[in-house]
């Protein structure tokens, strides 16, 4: 404890342990507010516990664990590592390794980190079970943990693009173009709504819209406990929610609205003049039964497979010409990999102009008419009729 460790660990369970499903213990210093203690990483087999001790608790500790809950202990520091087993007789073995030379710091080896939008470190990766303690993806989290990342990095893009955000990487307080309210519409858990606070800090306004109020509940917990005092998550459904008195909406996010729950989000982007509107739609079921399209295509479709796809498409395209006959400047692409998610497609517009161009309905009506799309639930909010290209 003389502030060379670099790491302990202990493993092999004894036969007498009193945690049967306690399989490693890991130890690091940390440097807290009240001074230098060392972090204890219980690892069990479904969970993690981590627990911070001052340095003299933290050696009657270590020498507790040896012996009785664990044979095997290894302790590194940067010019030695040492390990000490103990036998099925209780007798002790010490090994010892000198290094050639002291290691050079991981930090140093490198010319620069890789920047992350949302530091592997944060919080609330941790309390929402996407990382361990250590900042490390648990199982089955590294395609969600790419996810965050991915989406944090796009949405920095598309608020600059935007002109809401001059420069996501900023101190606080600097880089804003003006302060601006961010709505993440059907949030569930949180992930990517915390991925945007986390990103934005006190340059914006984040508000999480969720329907299941253990979820809302979960979420406002972790964000007390992080202290993100610009983000709130609030109980409500897509189609009626109210987040403020004003309703204002500067960013709509709305990722994996089921179906049509896509196009009520939009609508109330679009209803609120948001500057960016961010979807990435899913299970596009409204259209498949109404579709009626032309016989060239009859052999092709008649394959359910096919049919399905051309809905989605179907769906998603006259959803970006409305945008785009609304006054946004869309921009339809790749979310993730679908190794990761088939749910990959993301909608972003950006807002550019107040006029409605007849030109556009004309021609996004004769979309809808070659695939035989009588109706569509954005067309129906916006008041446009596919028949026959009027506005209600």
């Amino acid at each position: 404890m003389d502030g060379t460790l670099v790491k302990l660990t202990f493993g092999k369970p004894t036969p007498q342990a009193q945690e049967p499903d306690l399989k490693n213990v890991y130890v690091r210093p940390v440097n807290l507010k009240s001074g230098p203690h060392f972090t204890f990483v219980y690892r069990y087999a479904t969970r993690d516990v981590t627990k911070n001790f001052p340095p003299a608790t933290a050696l009657e500790t270590a020498r507790s664990l040896l012996g009785t809950a664990f044979c095997d202990a290894h302790l590194f520091t940067p010019l030695q590592s040492a390990q000490v087993e103990i036998d099925a007789e209780g007798k002790a073995r010490l090994r010892q390794r000198v290094a050639s030379q002291a290691p050079t710091p991981r930090r140093e080896r490198h010319d620069r980190e890789k920047r992350r939008p949302v530091p592997l470190t944060a919080g609330w990766l941790h309390r929402l079970g996407v990382t361990n303690s250590e900042g490390r993806p648990r199982e089955g989290m590294a395609a969600k943990l790419r996810q965050i990342q991915k989406f944090a990095e796009i949405l920095g893009s598309l608020l600059t693009d935007a002109g809401l955000l001059h420069d996501t990487n900023a101190e606080p307080g600097s880089g804003i173009s003006q302060p601006f309210t961010v709505v993440d519409m059907g949030c569930g858990k949180g992930y990517l709504t915390f991925a945007a606070a986390s990103m934005l800090r006190d340059r914006a306004r984040v508000v999480g819209v969720e329907d299941r109020q253990e979820l809302v509940t979960l979420c406002n917990e972790v964000t007390r406990e992080e202290k993100l005092e610009s983000l709130n998550f609030i109980q409500g459904n897509i189609a009626t929610a109210t987040w403020a008195e004003d309703s204002r909406c500067d960013v709509l996010i709305a990722l994996h609205a089921c179906n049509t729950a896509t196009d009520d989000a939009l609508a109330r982007g679009i209803a609120a003049d948001a500057q960016l509107l961010v979807v990435s739609p899913c299970c596009q079921k409204e259209l498949r039964p109404l579709m009626r399209p032309p016989a060239i295509l009859s052999d092709a479709l008649r394959h359910g497979i096919f049919l399905e796809r051309q809905a989605e498409f179907v769906t998603d395209a006259l959803r970006a010409q409305l945008l785009e006959w609304a006054g946004y400047r869309t921009k339809v692409f790749e979310f993730v990999s679908t190794e990761h998610t088939a749910r990959n497609v993301m909608i972003a517009a950006i807002k550019e102009h107040p006029s409605r161009q007849q030109g556009r309905l004309e021609r996004l009506r004769g979309f809808a008419q070659f695939y035989g799309v009588p109706t569509q639930a954005l067309a129906r909010h916006l008041g446009v009729d596919l028949a026959s290209g009027v506005t209600t």
